[in-house]
């Protein structure tokens, strides 16, 4: 079929055209082989024997620029090493360089003498005048940039600096550079200059010398030089102090803010409002509020920059200035507020720029949580509500992630009337952007558990079922996408779910998803994170059938599953389990099927499994897991003696040497913080345990509750539909009965009283005749069934008062259940009554029932009292006859012993 042998014919000459012809030629061309020449070579290279101050030295008097900038880049590894050799024979030739130098070499200095101040590097006060002179000697660089970066050095040096030398060094100059005359950059420069240094002096050296170079600044003819003043003002302020800043600083504040440029305007805006804290309720009332009111009227002429300050800075407007505003102005404000909300929207009339109108609509959800406060949660429905649904549907993805972002804060702010925002949570969590996902998966545990534990009415309102379809709509929206990131936090943030919703809900509807993502899931992480979510949920379920479905479906589908992947799952859901249950649950339900993972016939699990034994043997305790500990050294002595894999001999050998530090037989009072933790765990879990039993109680008695109150309703409905002559006959007949059964009760009381006394009367009890007596009669059947409800109601509420609140229940008291459905009853009855004569004759005979039953329940009572004292008269007359008997046998004996004695005489 195929040849035995293939020829290979001889390469020849290429055939094609002659431009790839060309082509080849060139690839075939010699290559040289160094980059640089002889020379050049001759000229890079140093002398090894140079130490590193050495080599800098050489390198910056005579070596290339490319070696100069490297030399000081490396600056501060050099002072470090050796501070005095640098700082005397280093930095000097740094300064000769950067006579001439360009603005690479002029950057790196900048850079590296910076690193030097901000680390400490060096005692300041030895070597800043050194560094201080170089940076003043190029703070005006022609080039913008490298002066900003030997600006930005000097404010650093402010810091460390000494008052006297920034004083005579610096602020001197200042003086002299402040003038109309020198450079706009140099005017600029002395602004940044000013507010940095004010917060190193007194109030008063900053009132008497700095504070008239600013108000020169402040007046200056540059627009740029009035801004970069205005934002500096601020600084200032806080150095001098409240009165200072209200007589001295407020005034050319208000100046500015009412200058011809827009952004002076703002800048001077922006300054009052950061010092508003600052002010008393005079200054807010009288300067702070009509500039307020004037920047929101500029704002309605379409100021874009206007409108984007305010937007930003109109929460914290409205919570500062709360107490001094009047109603009016107060609706005013939120009007504006609501305004902002829209701005840029098809429905405004005044367009604006979209990148600024998204802006401020951002920045009004930045601020929403702040006017919720401002306006009372009580009226958010009304002022607030509106706004905000448009703000979680706005057609731009960046509005609606900044909503998401503080919608746990408006919710927290409600409080009570967190319903009113139901939609809108739904609406953010079926976003398509998952960039809104994310920003509402940050705090989304905080918003679950306000909601549903202030809305207690999602049930009946048919909210809880489309919250949970939204959760998880929106984990398989975020798990078919490729960020698996946003997908591990999304589990994490949907662990809080077991101790808000209800076990069988959650049973229901998240578990089985969980579980599927642990076991279809191929992201490592994202794996992980769900087992832990489900172990989280498996922990704090109250259903002893659902646990065991769980831990079935653990077991089977993942520790005995046929794919490897799923074994090793089941070792990290062991590892995580080690975290979140007790020590106690953990040896019980995953110590043995993670034991059993020995015999895998995968490498790569046995291997996680020596990973994993250092951790399970830190589960025991020793002598009350002596069995457990002996199936975990024959795990450990099969590794060792029938292991062939190299990297799991190589593993076991190294888990046997953790093995062997472990101390299983520590006392109590030398454990760790960690078993103190695990008692907190397995207390808390007999806890859930005892909730279970409790809500099985409560089952049962709402059950018999409920068949009770079926019965009186059925037997109601016949009462109705009886004539007036049965109701009538069927009350005497009622009677009677009661009477006969009364004379029965009185026989049998005399009846058990006339019986003789046992020696032991604990045998005859009387709730075992009464328990005898009840398989003849129905009313002795239905005392049983009361007296068994009532004993059930006092364990019931006995174990309902001692019991913690660990998790909220969903379960209602059997006493509430019994006291609406008498509700009911007794309104249905009154519902009755006044229907007809027939209803009323009912209810009469069913009154006069119930007075029987009363009687006879006190003349059982009295019954029993009979019985216990007529066998307390038997017992004395018994006790009296053994007595006169025994005064007879002595009358008898005395007798004798006379006869005797005349006898004998």
């Amino acid at each position: 079929m195929f040849p035995g042998r293939m020829t290979l014919s001889p390469p020849g000459p290429p055939s094609g055209p002659p431009e790839e012809l060309q082509e080849l030629a060139f690839i075939e061309r010699p290559i040289r082989r160094s980059l640089k020449t002889a020379e050049e070579i001759d000229q890079l290279t140093v002398d090894e024997d140079l130490n590193d101050v050495e080599r800098a030295v050489y390198l910056l008097s005579v070596g290339q620029e490319v070696q100069r900038a490297s030399v000081i880049s490396n600056l501060p590894s050099l002072v470090r090493q050796n501070p005095a050799e640098t700082f005397r024979r280093v930095v000097p030739k740094v300064r000769e360089v950067l006579n001439g130098a360009g603005a690479e070499i002029q950057l790196a200095a900048a850079t590296s003498f910076l690193t030097i101040l901000q680390d400490d590097i060096i005692l300041i006060h030895t070597h800043t005048y050194s560094i201080l002179k170089t940076v003043l000697l190029h703070l005006n660089h022609r080039d913008t940039v490298v002066s900003s970066a030997w600006l930005e050095t000097l404010l650093s040096a402010i810091n460390a600096l000494p008052k006297e030398t920034i004083k005579q060094e610096v602020l001197n100059p200042l003086l002299y550079q402040s003038q109309l005359s020198h450079s706009l950059q140099a005017r600029l420069a002395a602004c940044r200059i000013l507010g940095k240094a004010s917060c190193k002096f007194d109030s008063l050296i900053v009132k008497k010398e700095l504070l008239p170079l600013a108000r020169s600044l402040s007046r200056d003819t540059e627009s740029e030089v009035r801004i970069c003043m205005c934002r500096q003002l601020e600084s200032m302020a806080r150095a001098i102090g409240v009165e200072d800043t209200r007589t001295e600083l407020l005034p050319e504040l208000l100046e500015l803010a009412g200058d011809e440029e827009s952004s002076v305007r703002l800048a001077a805006f922006d300054s009052i409002i950061s010092l508003m804290e600052m002010m008393d309720g005079d200054d807010r009332l009288h300067l702070l509020v009509p500039l307020v009111m004037s920047a929101c009227d500029a704002s309605s002429q379409v100021d874009e920059g206007v409108m984007v300050s305010l937007s930003f800075q109109f929460g914290k407007l409205c919570s500062g200035l709360a107490g001094s505003l009047s109603e009016e102005q107060k609706r005013l404000l939120l009007q504006k507020f609501q305004v902002l909300c829209i701005t840029g929207l098809p429905t405004e009339e005044n367009q604006m720029d979209v990148g600024e109108s998204t802006l401020i609509r951002c920045n009004c959800c930045y601020n929403l949580p702040a006017m919720v406060a401002f306006i009372d949660p009580a009226h958010f429905l009304c002022d607030i509500h509106p706004s905000f649904s448009g703000l979680c549907s706005d057609p731009e993805v960046s509005v609606r992630r900044s909503v998401a972002a503080s919608f746990h804060q408006v919710v927290k702010l409600l409080e009570s009337n967190v319903h009113v925002v139901h939609k809108e949570l739904l609406l953010l969590l079926q976003d398509s952007a998952l960039e809104v996902l994310d920003a509402l998966l940050n705090h989304l545990d905080e918003t679950l558990e306000l909601v549903l534990s202030r809305g207690d009415n999602l049930i009946l309102d048919n909210k809880l079922p489309e919250l949970l379809s939204a959760l998880l709509s929106a984990e398989q929206k975020v798990g078919s996408s490729l960020r698996w990131r946003l997908h591990e936090k999304l589990l994490h943030r949907y662990s809080c779910l077991s101790r808000l919703l209800p076990g069988e809900l959650l049973h229901q509807t998240f578990s089985a998803r969980i579980f599927i993502i642990l076991t279809t899931n191929k992201v490592l992480p994202v794996q992980k994170e769900a087992a832990r979510t489900f172990c989280t949920f498996l922990r704090y379920n109250r259903k002893q059938e659902q646990r065991q479905e769980m831990m079935e479906r653990l077991i089977q589908d993942l520790a005995q599953g046929r794919s490897y992947w799923n074994r090793l799952r089941f070792l990290d859901v062991c590892e995580i389990a080690t975290e979140i249950f007790s020590r106690k649950y953990f040896n019980k339900h995953f110590l043995i099927p993670a034991l059993e993972l020995v015999h895998d016939p995968v490498a790569n699990v046995r291997y996680k499994l020596c990973q994993l034994l250092p951790r399970l043997r830190s589960s025991l305790r020793l002598p009350a897991d002596k069995l457990l500990l002996q199936k975990l050294d024959f795990c450990v002595q099969k590794f060792l003696c029938r292991e062939k894999d190299k990297d799991v001999v190589a593993m076991i050998r190294k888990t046997v040497l953790e093995l062997d530090k472990l101390d299983l037989s520590e006392p109590f009072h030398k454990r760790r913080d960690w078993d103190l933790l695990d008692q907190k765990k397995e207390k808390e879990e007999m806890l859930l345990l005892e909730m279970e039993q409790l809500e099985r109680q409560q089952s049962d008695g709402k059950l018999n509750s409920d068949k009770h109150m079926e019965r009186k309703r059925r037997d109601s409905k016949t009462s109705l539909s009886s004539a007036k002559s049965m109701s009538v006959s069927s009350s005497t007949g009622s009677s009677s009965t009661g009477k006969e059964t009364r004379k029965a009760k009185l026989s049998r009381s005399r009846s058990l009283s006339s019986q003789p006394t046992s020696s032991k009367p604990v045998n005859s009890d009387r709730p075992l005749k009464v328990k005898d007596l009840s398989g003849s009669s129905g009313l002795g059947k239905s005392t049983r069934d009361d007296s068994v409800r009532t004993a059930h109601f006092t364990l019931t509420t006995q174990s309902t008062s001692s019991m913690p609140v660990l998790i909220r229940s969903k379960t209602t008291s059997l006493l509430d259940q019994a006291s609406l459905l008498e509700q009911r009853e007794h309104r249905k009855s009154t519902l009755d009554h006044r229907t007809g004569n027939r209803d009323q004759r009912n209810h009469m005979m069913e009154h006069r029932t119930s007075s029987l039953e009363e009687r006879e329940h006190r003349t059982s009572t009295l019954d029993h009292r009979d019985h216990r004292t007529s066998t307390l008269g038997q017992r004395s007359k018994t006790m009296e006859r053994g007595s006169g008997m025994k005064d007879s046998q002595s009358r008898k004996l005395s007798m004798i012993r006379k006869s005797n004695s005349l006898q004998s005489e």
